[in-house]
């Protein structure tokens, strides 16, 4: 089948489904991702087709924070949606028999799925349908609101989704010759949706509609022929197992202070690291610190004693995985929930909001998660999750619709 996946967003929106996308190819499957064009590289270096999506992610971040006003912020918004929708048009006019969709772009994924007659697969690296269990992902963490206010909460966030999206569907129905007045059911009410991370993180609701599953975590492909630089081999054989720090796509022109800040906490700590630049180009200094640029986590992380992370989904996947604690620092977006999950699991310290980071919280609570308890704890977690494959899942439905009666 020629599969086309449609996610938006920052490198944690994007990576994971490199490692889903291979396992497709590996099945016999022609596959593309319709993303922004900063990840063309990436994308093509696991072996992937790529197919633009307007927009820029991380300029996107920097006018929100540039911006004045909640009027200026919403024009941002919709001139960016309005790209993601010509995008999604474009990709799929040049040709799928299926869509996976991340959850942001589904709305646009589901209408051009309807205009091109091309069956849709919802693939959400977030939990994105309300339950009374927990409130869904905010920028406030999730605080348990009770039965009725977590759904109350999860049902808000789902109409917020379908506002900021609503002008650009209607646009595009237009555009594409459908029906202003008729948009295609979600997904999740007949139609299955897969989500791609582990249920020892985050169980599945009781109350989740019967075609909503969660699966595992479908992990990000390292870029073929990949070697690990031969210095950074040296350095972690050089002494203790170091921390990693990361902030992944976020503070983007915040390096400088931050390499700051973080040169100060690995001092306190008296621990050595492994810094990784991201988005933000942070840089530390001093003895037994070494400073990267991309590196596969799966590599890296089991070879380091803790990870330092802005918390966002795939990130908080790949340091469960190997094994060993967080130190979770969450920026915006979904990443509060996630921290708030990891530390409720055991295998981190209490979270530190980024806006309240200092090189002594850091410190702290660097040293609190290389404490026993919790090494023990994240050590436990990634035996549990050994055994799931959540792209196995996908590629199950995908060959249930690839067997379907007309196609």
């Amino acid at each position: 089948m020629r599969i086309l996946i449609v996610t938006t967003g920052s490198r944690g929106d994007v990576a994971p489904f490199t490692g889903l996308g291979r396992r497709l190819v590996d099945a016999g499957h022609r596959v593309a991702v319709v993303a922004h064009p900063t990840f063309a590289a990436l994308l093509e270096s696991c072996g992937l087709e790529h197919r633009p999506l307007p927009g820029d992610p991380e300029e996107l971040i920097r006018a929100r924070a540039r911006a004045t006003s909640p009027e200026e912020i919403r024009a941002l918004m919709t001139a960016f949606v309005d790209g993601l929708a010509d995008g999604v048009a474009d990709a799929v006019a040049g040709g799928a028999d299926l869509l996976l969709t991340a959850f942001a772009p589904s709305p646009l994924s589901l209408t051009a799925g309807d205009a091109y007659g091309v069956p849709v697969l919802g693939t959400y690296l977030t939990p994105a349908f309300a339950t009374t269990e927990f409130p869904l992902p905010c920028p406030a963490g999730g605080a348990d609101l009770g039965p009725e206010g977590n759904l109350a909460a999860g049902q808000e966030r789902l109409r917020g989704a379908d506002r900021m999206f609503s002008s650009a569907v209607d646009r595009m129905r237009e555009r594409l010759g459908l029906p202003g007045t008729t948009s295609p059911e979600p997904l999740g009410r007949t139609r299955p949706v897969v989500h791609g991370y582990s249920p020892v993180l985050l169980p599945r609701p009781a109350d989740w509609p019967a075609p909503v599953d969660v699966a595992g975590f479908w992990w990000p492909a390292r870029p073929l022929g990949w070697q690990p630089p031969g210095d950074l081999v040296d350095f972690l054989q050089a002494g203790p197992a170091p921390v990693f720090i990361g902030f992944g796509s976020m503070a983007p022109g915040e390096g400088e202070r931050l390499g700051e800040l973080v040169t100060a906490a690995v001092r306190q700590a008296g621990v050595r690291a492994v810094v990784q630049a991201g988005w933000a180009g942070l840089e530390a200094a001093g003895d037994g610190v070494f400073c990267v640029g991309d590196v596969p986590h799966d590599w890296l992380f089991p070879r380091t004693a803790a990870v330092v992370h802005h918390a966002g989904a795939g990130t908080t996947g790949a340091a469960l995985r190997a094994g060993v604690p967080a130190v979770p620092v969450p920026v915006m977006a979904d990443q509060p929930f996630w921290a708030a999950r990891l530390h409720r699991l055991g295998v981190a310290p209490q979270p530190v909001p980024f806006a309240d980071l200092t090189a002594e919280r850091l410190a702290a609570s660097i040293t609190a998660a290389l404490a026993e308890p919790v090494r023990r704890r994240a050590a436990a977690v990634a035996g549990l999750m050994a055994g799931e494959d959540g792209a196995g899942a996908v590629l199950a439905h995908v060959a249930r619709i690839a067997e379907a009666p007309g196609r």
